[in-house]
């Protein structure tokens, strides 16, 4: 008996957490975000990007996802310190990729874009230093 619950729970568990990731992957209005490519010279409204931005620790992290969100038509943005990419959403209208990497490397990261300044990234605290 007590196997037939614990089994008839995963399974409710598991319908759950499908019900869940096809409803992030479609947004909670039912309409599908999709994943565009962005030309640093052309506008696109609602686009969802990535940039690669060097950093080493959760104070790159915040540093790095601070900067982002602080950029007017960025709404959204998440680093990843494995991986090094900074997935971003944003108004193509308002801001672009390049104005985002511009940003992150004033605040001292390099990117796949623009380099951080020798003396913004010599400021950086020690545990933020990538370069080898």
């Amino acid at each position: 008996m007590k196997k037939a619950v614990i089994l008839i729970g995963m399974v409710a568990l598991l319908a759950t957490g499908n019900v869940c990731a096809q409803a992030h992957d479609h947004g909670s209005h039912g309409s599908k975000r999709e994943t565009v490519k962005v030309d640093a010279d052309k506008a696109v409204q609602n686009a969802d990007a990535g940039l690669v931005v060097q950093g080493s620790c959760g104070m790159c992290k915040a540093r790095i996802e601070k900067t982002a969100k602080g950029i007017d038509g960025v709404t959204g943005a998440s680093w990843d310190a494995k991986t090094k990419k900074l997935n971003l959403d944003f108004d193509g209208e308002k801001t672009s990729l390049d104005a985002i990497s511009k940003a992150l490397a004033q605040a001292g990261h390099d990117t796949d874009r623009h380099r951080a300044d020798d003396k913004t990234y010599g400021a950086l605290p020690q545990c933020c230093k990538y370069r080898k």
